[in-house]
């Protein structure tokens, strides 16, 4: 009876060890993972995510300051994933209002994902599909890739993620959707990345920016017809600062949302009555005006760039060949221009604004 005894006791302080080392073990586990980065935005392989919500209401409503509760699962590997429960709300303007899928702003507050950089995330952009069919998958192909090109020209720009999605709805109601989409670079992520601010006054021109960046960026613009850009109201703009500058350092003006453009060529994008072009194919400068001598320098950027850009293209797999070949012949069109540079630049101070 009593050695029974003994050996109750004795069990029962084991059992009581055992399940002390595994709850030591799994908090272990969760603080290593707490310090680990995710690196959303190291990866060029497309990540496969989950969005559980309530399709219907989304689709019908598409709230811009109304949150939804939705769930999200980020799958790591076949055999892991990581899930939370979120909220969200559409963004944009035309796209909201004409699109299908309204473009989606995921907000990720006091949720812990168990990574160090997703845990930094207060919201993230989600460019969706505008809706069904091969034509809008490739819309957000080709902007994604207009993301990567303009990283190759600088740092100071927004990194993208190419993710495919899965829509799953939370009602029961509708069969599952899945679409290409891309995450964009939180402007807090960026600012640290560069050890900048964000500016947020909405009264400076392109005269406040650092010269040589806002050029790069306007001709970037013009390559890839994009007219639809301004400083002033930071319309598709983001403004940043360097945290360490010199007296009288300027800002830097960072591009975004690029599906208006003639290399993405979107059916529904058609420029306004008094744009000044007849169709998004139409390339339009609005860059600042500058002298014939820093035209040409700046355009001596993109001349020893042209392998790069058409390599990037070549070599994005999830394009077939007639829409690589199309977007690098629209890209041929500026690059045939600089071939005659003289005949660019007068095209280029035809339309500069004279701040």
């Amino acid at each position: 009876m009593i050695k029974k005894l003994f050996f109750q006791i004795g069990l029962f302080f084991l059992v009581t060890l055992a399940a002390h080392c595994q709850g030591d073990i799994r908090a272990t586990e969760q603080a290593d993972s707490a310090r680990k980065d995710f690196g959303l935005f190291e990866n060029d392989e497309p990540l496969d995510i989950t969005l559980r919500f309530d399709l219907s209401t989304y689709l019908r409503t598409k709230p811009k300051k109304d949150y939804l509760k939705a769930n999200i699962t980020f799958h790591v590997s076949k055999s892991d994933s990581v899930s939370a429960d979120i909220r969200f709300r559409t963004r944009g303007e035309y796209r909201n209002r004409e699109c299908t899928f309204a473009p989606i702003e995921l907000n990720f507050k006091k949720v812990d994902f168990g990574y160090k950089d997703l845990n930094k995330v207060s919201d993230i952009k989600l460019v969706t599909e505008c809706g069904s069919g091969s034509d809008n998958s490739n819309y957000v192909l080709r902007e994604y890739v207009i993301y990567k090109l303009f990283n190759l020209l600088t740092d100071t720009s927004f990194r993208v993620r190419l993710l495919n999605v899965t829509y799953i709805d939370s009602e029961k109601k509708r069969k599952p959707i899945k679409q290409y989409g891309i995450f964009i670079e939180p402007l807090k992520l960026l600012t640290e990345r560069t050890n900048s601010i964000q500016i947020r006054s909405l009264n400076l021109t392109q005269r406040n920016i650092v010269p040589r960046l806002i050029d790069r960026l306007a001709i970037f613009n013009y390559m890839i017809g994009n007219y639809d850009w301004s400083v002033p109201q930071q319309h598709n703009i983001k403004l940043i600062k360097p945290l360490v500058v010199a007296p009288g350092e300027q800002a830097i003006a960072i591009p975004y949302d690029f599906d208006w453009t003639g290399l993405v060529n979107a059916s529904y994008a058609i420029p306004g009555e008094n744009v000044g072009i007849q169709n998004i194919r139409e390339r339009l400068f609005v860059g600042i005006c500058r002298t014939n001598e820093v035209y040409q320098k700046d355009l001596e950027i993109f001349a020893g760039m042209k392998d790069d850009f058409y390599r990037l293209i070549e070599e994005f797999p999830y394009l077939n060949k007639r829409e690589k070949r199309d977007m690098t012949l629209y890209l041929e069109g500026f690059f045939s221009q600089l071939n005659r540079k003289s005949k660019l630049i007068d095209n280029l101070m035809n339309t500069c604004k004279k701040l």
